[in-house]
């Protein structure tokens, strides 16, 4: 991990395929392998409030998939400790419970000395209300342009399926 925020932000090119993290299953994936897809990166929860979004991120995934567009889940236990199960619990939950195809990641920390580099660089891209670089709460989304870009940032009380016309312009005639 690197040293410093300035390291950090050089090592990552400015986008978000220079960072990694394991799937639930254990699988490491780069997010290098997103490149060329627009993606939306969200912290997620199996016991909160926002829980049913995870229907409408995978419609969302559903919809656009075939035209570059990725979801891509990261449960955090963070908020209220919502997210208390394993990675084989929240895996079976987001399954059985939503349907959710779209890659679902291990449980990562976003904020404080353990919060996972990624969602340090996702914080300084994309500070939230007032210049904060803290995630609020679970379901907050970052969309991710097709060179791995940060875009934008949206408060957990957005709906995802009211990003669809920010997606839609970010795939093109795709």
């Amino acid at each position: 991990m690197p040293g410093t925020e300035g390291e950090e932000m050089r090592d990552s090119g400015g986008t978000i395929h220079g960072f990694s993290a394991p799937l639930l299953d254990g699988r490491a994936v780069n997010l290098k392998e997103f490149n060329g897809r627009v993606a939306l990166i969200v912290n997620t929860a199996s016991q909160c409030g926002f829980t049913p979004q995870y229907a409408a991120l995978e419609q969302l995934y559903r919809t656009y998939k075939d035209r570059g567009f990725v979801v891509l889940g990261f449960p955090c236990n963070q908020f209220g400790q919502q997210e208390p199960g394993n990675a084989q619990e929240i895996g079976t939950f987001c399954r059985q419970s939503y349907g959710v195809t779209f890659p679902m990641f291990d449980k990562i920390e976003v904020n404080g000395p353990g919060a996972h580099p990624l969602y340090r660089f996702l914080t300084r891209e994309k500070p939230g209300l007032l210049g904060t670089r803290r995630i609020k709460w679970n379901f907050t989304k970052f969309l991710v342009d097709r060179e791995g870009r940060v875009v934008a940032r949206f408060a957990p009380v957005k709906k995802p399926q009211d990003l669809a016309t920010a997606i839609e312009k970010l795939l093109g005639n795709a």
